[in-house]
């Protein structure tokens, strides 16, 4: 074939390329995390729910929800953490981490408010405080 113009966009793709799966194929075309539409910080925290059946049921998850679940059980990751490992859009990661939270294979813990984190100033006196130790 060599000599032979190719057509734009008839070309293969190489590993380079990454996954020819979009990302809306992962998530069934939802936006959205679960019926309730739980909403994901990028600082919440997610870690496995010992209290789930470990494999009887996943089997039945895609691959993105069982690498999601591995990387949970090696350490506490945050969202941004857990779309960064595998390598998934966060907007992904949400509404696969809403699947999972509704199936009761992980918990997550909400991120601290900033009106419930301590004052500057008090901050501020404690640094100041273990300086002078």
């Amino acid at each position: 074939m060599s000599g032979t113009a190719v057509p734009p966009g008839s070309q293969w793709y190489d590993a380079d390329a990454g996954p020819l799966v979009r990302p809306y194929a992962m998530t069934g075309g939802r936006t959205k995390p679960g019926p309730a539409n739980v909403r994901f910080d990028l600082i919440a925290l997610v870690v496995v729910d010992e209290r789930s059946a470990p494999d009887a049921q996943e089997s039945l998850l895609g691959p993105e929800h069982r690498t999601l679940l591995s990387l949970c059980r090696c350490e506490t990751q945050s969202v941004a953490e857990l779309a960064a490992d595998a390598d998934l859009p966060v907007g992904v990661v949400r509404v696969l981490l809403g699947d999972l939270l509704e199936a009761g294979h992980v918990k997550v813990s909400s991120p601290v408010a900033p009106a419930q984190l301590p004052d500057e100033r008090i901050l501020r006196e404690v640094i100041d405080g273990l300086r002078a130790l």
